[in-house]
């Protein structure tokens, strides 16, 4: 009886293992665009925020405005008050709209688009993934 040789010793395979690497997004990757679309409790978050930016910035042109509304009567009550004599006070109050209130209206005005641009400028920097500084 003749014996056979033995079959030839393969090495056994390794694993090699190492520290995870972070995960590489591609470029034009926003995850908070992914939070928004897959309307997420995240994306919603997100939104509320612009949201709740957008109504302060209103709140505070609308109490603005108020103010300078509100403060009107008072202010045309006033030329009648320091003379005493029922004379018309019309010239006063053109000045006052033409000269103090219009270009009020329109800085307050001017203020809001403002403000509410930076808002939605900041919000999609946010989405995006852009730093905002």
């Amino acid at each position: 009886m003749h014996a056979e040789p033995p079959p030839p010793h393969r090495p056994r395979r390794q694993t090699v293992t190492g520290v995870p690497r972070p995960v590489r997004r591609p470029p034009g990757h926003a995850p908070a665009r992914s939070e928004i679309s897959e309307q997420t409790t995240l994306g919603h978050t997100y939104v509320r925020s612009l949201m709740r930016s957008q109504l302060r910035a209103a709140l505070r042109t609308l109490g603005a405005l108020a103010l300078l509304v509100g403060s009107l009567p008072p202010l045309f009550a006033l030329p009648r008050a320091l003379e005493g004599t029922a004379r018309s006070s019309e010239p006063f109050v053109w000045a006052a709209l033409g000269v103090g209130v219009h270009p009020v209206i329109w800085l307050l005005a001017r203020w809001y688009v403002r403000r509410a641009e930076r808002n939605e400028r900041d919000f999609t920097g946010l989405v995006e993934g852009r730093s905002t500084a």
